[in-house]
Formats: C-alpha cells, structure tokens, sequence
C-alpha cells in the first residue's frame, strides 16, 4: 500500500521551506550515497519527511533530543534545526559500519558538535542515559516498539515529545493476518500508546505513518 505518490510527495518538499538550501544539498548528498551504498536504502527519512521533523523540532525548541536509530544519520541533521544553540542530540545506532558515513554529513551540517552517537543495543543505552529528553524519535526495529516506548516515557517531561516512524507499516496494520514479530510491535505500541491516560496522541499519514505522542 503506498500513502502517497512519488510526485506528490516531491510537490510537498519543494513547497516546504524548513530547511536551509545549504542542509537541503547535504541531504540530497546523503540520501543519494545511501541509496548506492547503503542496505535497504528506504529506511531513510526523506526530503518530505524531513522538513515535516524539522519543522516539528522548530516548534518546540528542543534542549535535548534523543533519537533511536540513526541509520546514515539524514533524520538527525533534520531533527537538530530546531535545537537550542547549546542544545544537544543524542543518537544510537546499532550498526557500526554506518558510523563513518552518518558523522561525515554531520560535520558537513556544522552539526559534529551538538550530536553524541552511540553505538550497540539501544534496549541497554536508553538505560544508561541520564537527564531528560524534551523530544525522542524512535525509528529502530519495529518489534521492540513497545519496549522503546515504556524505556523512554519517564525519561521526558510534561509536555515533553515522542515522534514514532512507521506505525502504518505499509497498510500492514490493518492486515488481521499480519502475525511477524515487526507487525506485531507496531500494533502492540498503537494500541498501547493510544490507551495511555499519561499522554495524548496522534497518527499521521506521513510517508509510512507518524505517531505524536504528548506527555500530559
């Protein structure tokens, strides 16, 4: 099931004018070496998707950020345009190979400084962070969703934010049959999310689904 066509989400990104000219040609970079280079390349965020994170991030004016699942590390650059200038971003990833790639486009964002990485199982690194996030973006593996989400709910204040990527799941969601362990994380975290009296909520149809999630 596609959400949106190709064409019309072009039209969407060239008529959004979050991000500077300058991140956007960092960007395109990114996603065109990811795309030759790079495993299952769809993971990455996107242009339209991209300006939609950043001008969220913008919005809320974020001192700290946490993100779990770096990838090449295109939603970071994103993510840290609405960050405060001594603000920070703090990223796990658990492939290492895609370490090298991810900091070299941050240092072309002048953003090496504001972003900490971390590498290896984010299940252990959310435990071992200390402080509170005022945003968390969550775009790992799918079927540890509803863990990610109960690690991560105390560790932001009222008002505080989770953004969760891919909660439609291609359509999969509705599949009744659907029974993989990476549907069923996604559905077990909409329905765990939605019926949370702690926060409030909303699904966008974003690219492959968008979960806002706002802490009372």
């Amino acid at each position: 099931m596609r959400f949106s066509d190709n064409p019309i989400s072009e039209y969407a990104a060239d008529h959004s004018s979050v991000l500077p000219e300058d991140i956007r040609e960092i960007l395109k970079e990114l996603d065109r070496e990811t795309h030759l280079n790079v495993l299952m390349p769809q993971m990455i965020s996107g242009e339209w998707q991209g300006q939609w994170l950043a001008f969220f991030s913008k919005l809320v004016r974020p001192k700290r950020i946490l993100e779990i699942g770096t990838y090449t590390g295109y939603s970071a650059i994103c993510l840290a345009q609405g960050l405060e200038k001594d603000g920070t971003l703090h990223t796990i990833e658990v492939n290492e190979e895609l370490k090298e790639m991810s900091h070299r486009y941050w240092q072309k964002a002048g953003l090496q400084n504001q972003i900490t990485q971390y590498i290896g199982d984010a299940m252990q690194i959310v435990d071992q962070l200390e402080g509170e996030f005022d945003l968390v973006f969550i775009d790992a593996d799918k079927q540890n969703y509803p863990n990610y989400y109960q690690k991560v709910i105390d560790k932001i204040p009222s008002g505080g934010f989770i953004i969760v990527d891919n909660v439609l799941w291609s359509g999969k969601v509705l599949d009744e049959n659907a029974n993989d362990k990476s549907t069923a994380g996604i559905k077990q975290l909409n329905i765990m999310v939605n019926e949370d009296e702690r926060v409030m909520n909303a699904l966008f149809p974003i690219r492959d689904g968008m979960l806002l999630i706002q802490k009372k």
